[in-house]
This record gives structure tokens, sequence and C-alpha cells, in this order.
């Protein structure tokens, strides 16, 4: 799980910069708006919004298994995308502890 903490901050660093700079020039709702002028921004939301269901798919049932609350990051996926579930990713204890990724299994002998 290490390694999946390490890409989702690596990728969550330079995506909140860019997110930042873009919400600075158009705003929040000019985000969404953009995308609304023509069926090719119509096909890239939908695209977004397909690909982030699929993604919610997997991570209630993983938060859960992992005995985290899984709603926080629904929430935060539905209204900022793609931070919810690296966000997940980024929290995850490295160790797999209870509020980690996975708790702990049996050990081999």
């Amino acid at each position: 799980m290490a390694t999946r903490r390490t890409l989702a901050l690596i990728i969550l660093v330079p995506f909140t910069l860019l997110t930042l700079h873009a919400v600075a020039q158009v705003g929040y709702v000019g985000i969404f708006d953009y995308q609304r002028h023509s069926p090719a921004g119509w096909q890239v939301f939908a695209d977004l919004v397909i690909s982030l269901l699929l993604v919610l798919g997997w991570l209630i049932p993983e938060a859960r298994k992992a005995r985290r609350n899984p709603w926080p990051w629904v929430a935060t996926t539905l209204f900022l995308g793609s931070f919810g579930p690296l966000l997940y990713l980024a929290s995850a204890r490295p160790d797999g502890g209870a509020d980690g990724s996975q708790a702990p299994g049996p050990r081999a002998s």
C-alpha cells in the first residue's frame, strides 16, 4: 500500500497546483462551464463522471474493508472530483493499521 500512497502523493501535488491555477483563472463553476460549450466538452465531462463512479465502486467497499468511513471520500469525490480518491489513498497509514488501507492479516509461520 505504501506504493499506492506514494503514487497518490506524487500525483496530488502537481494536480493541486494545476487545479488552484484553473480555479484562480476561471473559478470553480468556470471549470464546469467550459465543458458545456461543445459536444467534445460534454464527452469529456461524461467520461469524467463515468470514471469517478467506477472509482467510487472500488473505493466504498475498499474503505469498509479497511474499517474507514467511505462517505467523506464519496462527498469529496462528488464535489472535487479526483481529489477524493487521491486523498483517500494519500491518507492511508503506511503500516496498514485500522485507519489505513488494510487490516493486518495473519502471519505466515
